[in-house]
Order: structure tokens, then C-alpha cells, then sequence
């Protein structure tokens, strides 16, 4: 649940932000199945990540709350097939995917006159610098682990061997906080994703 005693510097500007990067990622040709209909995967994902901020931190401040809507703007526009099919490959494209985030939502924001300060602050969350020292990439990164745990285990364990997903699950386990892990426990899972996570957690300890 959100504070209701969050005051962004211009609640107008706010708001017209969150448009605006909701309006770039409902042009994702890609589309996530919902209860109502179908629609554009990063815009329903934009949202995803911005509840489950807004759950681990109701404070949240306006630079995290900005974050957490752009944190995949526009991700189909560099499909994993730009680069190399290898382990590098996928490393280089991630690491690409999190720069080319950052332009963007830096290039919105100054549209719309915020601070270079902010500016700096929001793609540097993107970016995950200083994680996890800095606890608002805490925040962050723990709700980009709940997301995918709650909306996207099930597919990836479809189509991955179950050697890399227990891989998959132990990283993320050891980057989430107490808090997160104990968000994530609670969580409803499928009997085979709750044995995939049995065995993550049961090898990792």
C-alpha cells in the first residue's frame, strides 16, 4: 500500500512522467496474457515492479518510484538475438539492456525538467550502482526478484533445464533481504515451481 503522505517536488510533473514511460512501453509489440485480455508485456511489468516497490517501501522517494516504472523501458527494442548466443553474449546484452534504459528514461525526464540530480539518481538505479549498499537498490532489486518469482518462474522453468534454474533461484535467493525472501515465501507457487524452489533453497543453505 502506497504512503499517502508521498509529496513528489511537482506531483503534476510526477504524474505526467509515469505517462510518459507507460506510454513507451505500451508500444511493446510483445504481450503478457492477463485475466481481462492481452496486453503490452513491459507496460504490465512496469507495473508489476512499481507494486511490489511500493509494498517493500511504502516511503519510497520520488527518484525510486520513477526507477522502478522505467526500469525495462522500451527492453524489446535490443532483442537477446543482438548479440552473441553465448554466456558473454547474454552478459554484454544485459549490461546494454540496463544502459540503454537509463538514456531513456534520462532523455524523458530532462523533457520534462527535472534536475540532473534526479536524473542521475533514477539511472543510477537502473544502472544498480552501489547495490546493495545503497538501500534503495535494495528496494529496487528485491522487487525485480518478487516480480519475477511471482509472474515469470513458471515460464522460464519451461523452456530452461532444471540445473540452471536452481542456479537461477540460488543467485536470486542470496541478493534479496530478509524481508524480500520472506515476501517470497508467502507467494503461491505451483507444485513444480514450489519443488524447483525446495531444491533451490534445500542446496543452497
Amino acid at each position: 500500500m502506497a504512503d499517502e503522505r508521498f509529496r513528489p517536488s511537482d506531483p503534476g510533473r510526477f504524474e505526467r512522467a509515469l505517462r510518459r514511460f507507460d506510454e513507451e512501453n505500451s508500444r511493446d509489440p510483445n504481450k503478457e496474457p492477463m485475466k481481462d485480455a492481452v496486453h503490452p508485456r513491459e507496460l504490465v511489468y512496469a507495473r508489476w515492479l512499481t507494486e511490489w516497490v511500493l509494498k517493500l517501501c511504502p516511503e519510497a522517494s520520488e527518484e525510486l518510484r520513477l526507477a522502478a516504472r522505467c526500469q525495462h523501458l522500451c527492453r524489446w527494442m535490443i532483442p537477446r538475438e543482438s548479440y552473441p548466443m553465448t554466456r558473454a553474449g547474454y552478459l554484454q546484452w544485459r549490461e546494454g539492456l540496463k544502459k540503454f534504459h537509463a538514456q531513456r528514461a534520462g532523455e524523458i525526464l530532462h523533457q520534462l525538467g527535472y534536475s540532473q540530480e534526479v536524473i542521475s539518481r533514477v539511472q543510477n538505479l537502473n544502472l544498480k550502482k552501489n547495490f546493495p549498499r545503497d538501500p534503495e537498490s535494495r528496494v529496487l532489486e528485491d522487487a525485480l526478484c518478487l516480480v519475477f518469482l511471482e509472474h515469470q518462474l513458471g515460464e522460464l522453468a519451461g523452456k530452461t533445464s532444471e540445473d540452471k534454474m536452481i542456479n537461477v533461484l540460488q543467485k536470486a535467493w542470496k541478493k534479496m533481504t530478509v524481508a524480500a525472501q520472506a515476501a517470497a515465501r508467502n507467494l503461491s507457487y505451483t507444485p513444480q515451481e514450489k519443488a524447483l524452489l525446495e531444491k533451490a533453497l534445500g542446496t543452497s543453505s
